[in-house]
């Protein structure tokens, strides 16, 4: 190549380049924009703040209500949020299980109850039972005989929160209240809602 294309090449290269830088600076709107600069301070909406990785502290969310709460053994705690009927004919508890224990773990396997089932380690072993109906719930299956309920508790390590979810057939509308039972567990009264 010759002398002469390599300074035309260069040429062209560079006013290239500075065509290129015109027109990024000229998109620049003279500094203005139509839209609020970017924080710098990433502060989630809601009002809580974001931690470095990226979880979210204090947000303005209601606390959960506290229908009840029953101790068992080795310091768990099962508190329960929820026990509402759905739509479908189904009763749905929710809440926690927490161990306030100095244990390192706790033995969840009494929770799966006394029955054979494909369930593994959960809470299968919950019923209610309607006193007024002088009825007992167990814990709905699915096609395959697994629960609908939590699964996967082997151990729950001390100080360690885990989700609780049982679904039942719906008692009747007439029935406000259930006792709520689960092995190593104190029996809680539990109003219904829906």
């Amino acid at each position: 190549m010759s002398v002469r294309r390599r300074a035309a090449h260069g040429k062209a290269a560079v006013g290239m380049v500075a065509v290129l830088t015109l027109a990024l600076t000229g998109c620049g709107g003279e500094g203005k924009s139509d839209k609020p600069a970017a924080s710098t301070s990433a502060k989630p909406q809601g009002g809580g703040e974001a931690s470095q990785s990226g979880a979210v502290k204090g947000t303005d969310a209601p606390p959960a209500q506290v229908i009840a709460t029953v101790n068992g053994e080795a310091g768990m705690v099962l508190t329960i949020n929820k026990a509402a009927r759905d739509a479908g004919g189904f009763l749905t508890v929710e809440g926690q299980l927490k161990n306030t224990g100095n244990a390192a773990y706790v033995n969840t396997a009494p929770w799966r109850g006394n029955e054979l089932n494909s369930s593994g380690v959960s809470v299968a072993g919950v019923t209610l039972v309607d006193k007024v109906g002088k009825k007992r719930y167990y814990v709905l299956r699915d096609t395959d005989g697994r629960c609908l309920c939590t699964t996967g508790l082997n151990i729950i390590e001390a100080g360690q929160t885990m989700p609780f979810f049982a679904q039942f057939p719906a008692p009747p509308t007439s029935t406000v209240e259930v006792d709520l039972s689960l092995p190593t567990f104190a029996t809680a009264t539990v109003k219904l809602s829906g």
